[in-house]
């Protein structure tokens, strides 16, 4: 997985989640509710189906969303769609996004926001060739590194400003591998848990450096919603978020037996998942805390604070990204989450 383009994909996904018409109970307010009483809610995600997205998939999959009152329309990512585009136009509930894309909302006074962040450190990763000199993010400075368009505008000011890096350094990745493996001097931008792994099998163990690590303040893989619906569905926005979040504190447990249901809805909607990249990418996910990490260990599953929402614009007001005097408290809201979900 890398760079974010979408395409829209709407197989029910939602076969395993519980019979039509069966009852269920709402947590909330221990009332019984037919099937068609349930609150729809349409989520699209940022890419294909894989583990990046399990805890959505654990929620359908388990029958979570139901228990909390919600059939959750849970729609596939890929290449050819946008999910920012489609949740402007009305056409989806809910996204999946990132910081950028609120400060974006605050910025430009669109009537959205970002109410949760499962991710609490961005996935990406600059990765290198091991034995040449590059195993540090300061080694670097002066490097050729393959960026693609899009981290050009996002991480890569965040390390031009952070390390002395200059553009001169950059050479056009398509996401094509092999300028990489041809030459043990060029470094390349990766997501943690997809080119690594494409690399080792390669057959060369590379360096990852995960740009998180260095400080870059981002929240991936965030809940954005307009604020109409915030206002007008309150109560269906808060039992979605946190059927949600227990969706993930569930999955990212790894038990095989548990997320099997969850990981055959994600390899149906994807065939080019497997379960052995499945289970390395919960495992990479795990060792280096993407998901249960930070404000997460305190705060629960998709945590956010004022504190980080902050740092994070200094930092991109400071690489040239955004401009000063954005009101930064119109790109979220702390609403719905920070309430202990899935805390360890």
């Amino acid at each position: 997985m890398t760079t974010m383009k979408y395409r829209l994909d709407r197989r029910a996904a939602l076969g395993l989640a519980g019979a039509a018409g069966a009852s269920v109970l709402v947590p909330m307010t221990g009332a019984k509710v037919s099937a068609q009483t349930l609150d729809r809610v349409s989520f699209q995600t940022n890419w294909r189906a894989q583990a990046e997205h399990g805890g959505y998939y654990q929620a359908v999959a388990a029958g979570i969303y139901r228990r909390h009152g919600i059939e959750c329309d849970l729609r596939m990512g890929g290449p050819q769609q946008n999910p920012s585009q489609l949740l402007l136009a009305g056409a989806v509930d809910m996204i999946m996004s990132n910081s950028f894309e609120g400060i974006r909302y605050a910025q430009e006074n669109l009537p959205f926001l970002v109410i949760a962040s499962i991710m609490q450190k961005d996935p990406q990763v600059i990765i290198c060739h091991p034995g040449v000199g590059n195993d540090s993010f300061a080694s670097l400075r002066g490097k050729t590194i393959l960026i693609g368009a899009a981290g050009r505008t996002s991480f890569w000011p965040f390390l031009r400003t952070r390390f002395g890096y200059s553009d001169e350094q950059i050479r056009p990745y398509t996401f094509n591998m092999a300028p990489f493996l041809a030459d043990r001097n060029i470094c390349q931008q990766g997501f943690l848990s997809s080119e690594p792994f494409a690399i080792r099998t390669s057959g060369v163990n590379p360096v990852v450096h995960l740009i998180a690590d260095a400080g870059f303040d981002n929240y991936q893989t965030t809940i954005n919603v307009s604020r109409r619906m915030v206002d007008q569905r309150t109560d269906v926005v808060q039992r979605f978020v946190t059927a949600t979040l227990e969706g993930w504190a569930e999955y990212m447990k790894g038990n095989a037996q548990v997320n099997e249901a969850a990981n055959r809805l994600i390899m149906r909607d994807n065939p080019d998942m497997d379960m052995v990249k499945i289970n390395h990418a919960v495992e990479v996910m795990n060792q280096m805390g993407i998901v249960n990490s930070g404000d997460a260990l305190t705060l629960g599953v998709g945590a956010m604070t004022d504190a980080r929402w902050t740092n994070f614009y200094n930092q991109m007001r400071d690489a040239g990204v955004f401009p000063a005097g954005i009101d930064i408290r119109r790109a979220y809201s702390l609403q719905f989450i920070n309430k202990g979900v899935g805390r360890a």
